[in-house]
């Protein structure tokens, strides 16, 4: 069974090849991508990384400064949209397209069809973003299922709480943040969505949204009151069921742990009933909840408190990486369904001068995010080129972030674009040794049967006083398949630090008898699968292996 890669993209961005915007500019000033120009030829592109999945971020119609009253959508007080384009997590209508993407605006639905049938001719699957905690704050869907009622129509602002409502209100009070929002005008204010439970939110919050109302009363201690079965579960199941019909292939669910543990418990079974090959992803950050999620029916986990922060912290912080065994001890027994990543739209570019400033200083990271387990693991688009994040493009300002709020592109996915040529013919020789690490990387650990489903076994506690435990870092893979001739050895050596380093890895024998592999007294070649460059050495427990590895770079043998 091949490990799912997953190739995280936001069309806006991703397809935009105007390399020269202005700053906070519009959508005719900047342009904007549009889902015709993920062509088959990009689609394989992206295959060819080593991708299997491709998460469309942003496809549900959100909030925008954008005006397109004249195709019936309604239109969007600026004041409460952040950016000229507006967040893809501020959902304004979750039965349709997001206008900015489409070509020919009034048949946006037919091109994100269109979409999803390209990428699976490719041999890619489809994810999409579903929203469930929070929506934007006028909300109203102009593109209702005939006898589906909107969010909110049959609401009781009146009460504060109450399971018939799918809002939270705070009646009495007018909705009045510590910013000027012009002539914007709610009342009764409606609880914003990070919880913030007053009608005077600030910049910080989560302002452009409103929480919705799944059965918690939180003011009341959060009493539960889920039965009857709250009205929002109902319309929520019908959401997923809609896009589901679909053809897609998978849901990544944004603030998953925002939303209670029983909703899920009751509605992703109803899906998988009628549609049991779609899988569903928790954005999740509290790891005392990962099993309840887990046993509610998602496929995988974030896992961005453990081992993202911490894999982030060894490459620019200079932790130890021997801390990394902790990560991923602690969710040992979950480790299949854990997604690792170094990148994605809310966190800051490796590349970035807030994270360490070159995209290959993070590859010893990467190998470990890629092959520590059997796992999914997530590149975002331009994170295999080297994107820096560093432009200020309006209100995302320069945060090391390519901003989900501003019409922009990626400068590294631009050249490789090449304007939709996607032939890379722009690319510096960098980008181009990095692209091809990512390449590599990403197809061993699909096509390697040690990495994609064979056994692990860390070997960083049984490394002598010769083995620098805070820079390097060292671990076993095998496969003995039961249908395949002989077994699959990988050893893995990573250099975390900036200089050269001969490394010694003793592998002791404990390992080869958990394994099941046969140790050799004799020289054995090795092959490192991400080079191809050979190396000889000894797989036993009375000689260690030896080899050098320039500065932040990793190596995954493999026993000829």
């Amino acid at each position: 069974m091949p490990k799912t890669v997953i190739y995280q993209l936001l069309p806006r961005t991703f397809a935009n090849f105007n390399a020269h915007p202005v700053h906070n500019g519009d959508i005719e000033q900047n342009g904007c991508g549009k889902m015709n120009d993920i062509t088959p030829k990009v689609l394989r592109q992206i295959k060819h990384l080593g991708a299997t999945h491709v998460w469309y971020t942003g496809i549900l119609e959100h909030a925008t400064q954008t005006y397109y009253y004249r195709y019936g959508i309604r239109r969007d007080h600026p004041a409460i949209v952040k950016g000229k384009a507006g967040s893809p997590y501020a959902v304004k209508d979750y039965y349709d397209v997001d206008p900015d993407l489409a070509v020919d605006v009034p048949k946006r639905m037919q091109e994100w069809e269109a979409l999803i049938e390209r990428t699976h001719k490719t041999g890619l699957k489809v994810l999409m973003d579903f929203v469930p905690n929070h929506v934007a704050r006028e909300y109203h869907s102009d593109n209702l299922p005939a006898g589906v009622e909107d969010l909110g129509a049959n609401d009781h602002p009146e009460w504060a709480f109450s399971p018939l409502n799918n809002f939270s209100y705070l009646p009495g009070e007018k909705f009045s943040p510590r910013f000027d929002i012009g002539d914007y005008e709610e009342y009764p204010a409606k609880v914003t969505g990070n919880d913030c439970f007053t009608a005077h939110p600030g910049k910080d919050d989560w302002y452009e949204t409103v929480k919705l109302n799944y059965g918690v009363f939180y003011r009341g201690g959060r009493e539960k009151q889920f039965h009857p079965t709250p009205d929002t579960w109902k319309k929520m199941l019908d959401i997923l069921l809609f896009w589901s019909a679909k053809g897609i292939d998978g849901f990544r669910c944004d603030m998953a742990d925002m939303v209670p543990q029983e909703f899920w418990q009751w509605a992703l079974p109803k899906v998988k009933e009628q549609y049991p090959h779609v899988i569903f992803i928790a954005e999740i950050y509290t790891p005392a909840l990962y099993k309840g999620y887990l046993d509610a029916g998602f496929d995988y986990l974030y896992d961005k408190v453990g081992m993202y922060d911490y894999l982030r912290a060894v490459t620019s912080k200079n932790y130890p990486a021997e801390g990394i065994s902790q990560q991923w001890q602690q969710t040992n027994d979950i480790r299949d369904r854990m997604l690792y990543f170094l990148e994605n739209h809310d966190e800051q570019r490796i590349a970035s001068g807030f994270f360490c400033g070159r995209g290959m200083c993070a590859q010893p990271a990467m190998i470990v995010a890629a092959t520590l387990g059997t796992n999914p693991v997530m590149v975002y688009a331009g994170q295999e080129l080297g994107e820096k994040g560093m432009q200020a493009e309006g209100f995302s300002g320069i945060d090391g972030r390519t901003s989900i709020f501003d019409y922009c592109g990626i400068p590294a996915v631009q050249a490789w674009s090449n304007k939709g040529k996607w032939d890379g013919a722009k690319l510096d020789d960098e980008q181009h040794e990095l692209r091809e690490f990512y390449t590599r990387l990403l197809n061993i650990a699909c096509k390697e049967k040690a990495i994609s489903e064979g056994e692990m076994y860390d070997l960083e506690y049984a490394q002598g006083a010769e083995f620098n435990r805070h820079e390097h870092f060292a671990y076993l893979r095998h496969y003995n398949g039961k249908h395949t001739a002989g077994s699959h050895i990988v050893l893995a050596v990573l250099n975390f630090d900036d200089k050269q380093a001969d490394i010694e890895v003793r592998i002791p024998e404990e390992a080869f008898a958990h394994l099941g592999i046969e140790p050799s007294e004799h020289e054995l070649v090795f092959t490192d699968l991400l080079t191809g460059s050979e190396y000889r050495g000894y797989l036993c427990p009375t000689r260690p292996f030896r080899i050098t590895l320039p500065a932040w770079k990793g190596a995954l043998l493999k026993v000829k």
